[in-house]
């Protein structure tokens, strides 16, 4: 994780406490700390750490350095002191999705990544004060597994009834003059206003560009009302410290939790109904076609973040979550690795196995909690066999080796990942 200096920390600091402690506040000469030298290094350092490939002028890290960072960030520094700079079309690459379908992706140039940087830099310390716990989607110090360990601990406490929501389309739908609006909520400083005008016109009409730093950040504090919302359906709801409700939202993947007690059905058609007003005032809409109402205590199923859940009763005769990898996430990680040992046929195995190693702690470390371990030993006993087998067709001959190659020594000697642990988060 990216250290800023301790100046711009200290401003983010200030920044947090006074959004946290006057919720009317509007800060106001943001904008000449976007384009301190300083923010924009610590912009450029997290640009640099997340990598990714060039925007539509085909500018690379590479050929930055080669020329010099400190002339680049200079030359973007004197472009938003004289208000000329001005964001690049976004390079737009299609990702193929389940179903024939494509996620559409917006990659800016990298001047433009750093630019967004130091403004999420700036704004991101104010608008965290007024984000609400169980929104988690891109914050900082909160992951994916905790959003999911939030849903298990719902599901523990009798919230069987689960709304899961799916928003039609929601990165290509956000309004700009909306959610400009709630920025300028907290936001009064023209420049900065104008500045992330220019940065979603660069992106279309309408919507954020999935792939974009800023948008994450845009698009929690467009669904921040929802979630206030379902702040004060938990609130009203509740019988003294005991909740009916429970939520988790990670960026537009989002779940609602009701309680079992059949007294608690109106709650079922009356959140949904609720949500749908809030949708409309942001105009967002449900995909009614995936959004569905899940019943666990009648062995239904539901999906959230990768992870399948149900609920099954221990050998003590408990109730309790069970949330394992997707079959489809996995089945995901097994093409993408037949695929490098198809591709690497004639590689030695050492190259072989620093192509997969990065694959495969990857998605482990995601999902190693919750009820991972078979998932897990399947995974294993796959990539060891394949190993086993690239091993065999180097020495021209079949089988796995079983009797030439122990275990332990791919592990040990070859380096094959080996992490397939399971791990448990600490609940507060």
């Amino acid at each position: 994780m990216t250290t800023a200096p301790i100046s711009l920390q200290d401003l983010q600091r200030r920044l947090y406490v006074k959004a946290k402690a006057e919720k009317d506040w509007r800060f106001w000469g943001l904008y000449v700390h976007v384009g301190k030298l300083e923010t924009l290094r610590a912009a450029y350092v997290m640009a640099k750490e997340n990598d990714g490939a060039p925007g539509i002028d085909g500018v690379t890290f590479e050929a930055i350095e080669a020329a010099g960072v400190e002339p680049f960030l200079a030359q973007l520094r004197a472009e938003l002191v004289t208000r000329t700079y001005w964001p690049l079309r976004n390079r737009r690459v299609e990702i193929p999705k389940d179903g024939g379908k494509v996620r559409v992706l917006g990659i800016a140039a990298i001047r433009d990544r750093v630019v967004q940087g130091a403004l999420k830099l700036i704004l991101e310390p104010i608008f965290e004060a007024d984000f609400h716990d169980g929104s988690y989607g891109y914050r900082p110090k909160r992951t994916a597994q905790q959003a999911v360990d939030r849903v298990a601990e719902a599901i523990v406490r009798n919230k069987t009834r689960v709304i899961d929501v799916d928003l039609a389309a929601y990165f290509d739908s956000v309004r700009h003059d909306r959610l400009l609006a709630k920025v300028a909520r907290r936001v009064n400083d023209r420049d900065i206003l104008h500045l992330l005008k220019l940065m979603l016109k660069a992106a279309g009409k309408r919507g954020v560009p999935q792939g974009s730093v800023i948008s994450p950040l845009l698009s929690n504090i467009y669904l921040t009302e929802v979630d206030a919302m379902l702040e004060r359906a938990k609130a009203v709801t509740a019988n003294g410290t005991h909740t009916y409700v429970e939520y988790a939202r990670y960026a537009d993947d989002l779940v609602i939790l009701v309680n079992n007690d059949r007294r608690q059905d109106w709650l079922v058609e009356a959140v949904p109904q609720r949500l749908r007003e809030e949708l409309a005032k942001l105009d967002l809409r449900l995909n009614e076609e995936k959004s569905r109402i899940v019943d666990l205590s009648r062995g239904e199923s539901f999906g959230f973040l990768g992870f399948d859940f149900r609920r099954l009763r221990s050998l003590r005769g408990r109730w309790r979550p069970q949330y394992t990898p997707k079959q489809k996430k996995r089945t995901a990680l097994l093409q993408g690795l037949k695929e490098v040992f198809r591709r690497s046929r004639s590689q030695p195995v050492a190259a072989l196995i620093a192509e997969i190693n990065p694959k495969l702690r990857g998605w482990v470390n995601y999902f190693r909690i919750g009820h991972a371990s078979r998932c897990f030993a399947f995974v294993r006993q796959w990539v060891e066999r394949k190993v086993r087998r690239h091993l065999m067709r180097a020495r021209n001959r079949r089988g796995f080796g079983w009797k030439r190659w122990s275990t332990a020594w791919l592990y040990d000697q070859l380096g094959l990942f080996a992490d397939y642990r399971v791990r448990y988060l600490s609940r507060a």
